[in-house]
């Protein structure tokens, strides 16, 4: 009994295996992009035009407390360990920081939906990544007109005109409500 469970249990130990060959040839199809390639399902595909953000609003989500050193100071190169986010650039430099602590932080592409600001704009950046330009209010020289116009009346209640006349109607009892 023994010997037949011995010629059962023994597999048979010529394989065969083609390490070398290859079965189809990837090479030469596919897009390189920088740091990976992409196969497309369909043959007749095309990127769709995208123009990538100048600069990331990054807002750490996640304490300091529990991260290791390297990632810390990374934090801290980009001086998120007390402000609330930081505007960076997209250079391949900082995108290779960013990737290190993308668990820690939330990273919003800017946006100019009013066009790209000027050295005298007024800017401010929203939560989803939309920088808006202030409008400018100038000089309004019919508001001045009138403003002048208004100090040089005569009959005009100044300060002084209304704190009397309400001091008398308050002493004499009038009812200054009804």
């Amino acid at each position: 009994m023994n010997q037949n469970f011995l010629k059962i249990s023994t597999p048979a130990l010529t394989l065969i295996r083609s390490l070398g060959k290859r079965r189809y040839n990837w090479r030469d199809e596919g897009i390189q992009y920088p740091g990976f390639k992409y196969y497309p399902r369909d043959s007749n595909f095309k990127d769709p035009p995208h123009e990538p953000s100048k600069l990331f609003r990054v807002k750490r989500i996640k304490p300091m407390k529990g991260l290791p050193y390297w990632e810390k100071n990374i934090l801290k190169e980009f001086k998120l360990d007390g402000k609330e986010y930081a505007v960076i650039k997209n250079i391949p430099e900082n995108n290779s920081r960013l990737w290190k602590v993308k668990h820690a932080v939330e990273i919003v592409p800017i946006t100019f939906p009013d066009g790209f600001p000027s050295e005298t704009d007024r800017t401010v950046l929203q939560e989803n990544g939309e920088l808006r330009l202030l409008k400018n209010v100038g000089v309004v020289t019919k508001q001045l007109q009138l403003c002048d116009e208004f100090r040089t009346l005569t009959n005009r209640m100044d300060g002084d005109t209304l704190r009397r006349n309400l001091t008398k109607q308050w002493l004499n009892g009038n009812d200054l409500f009804s």
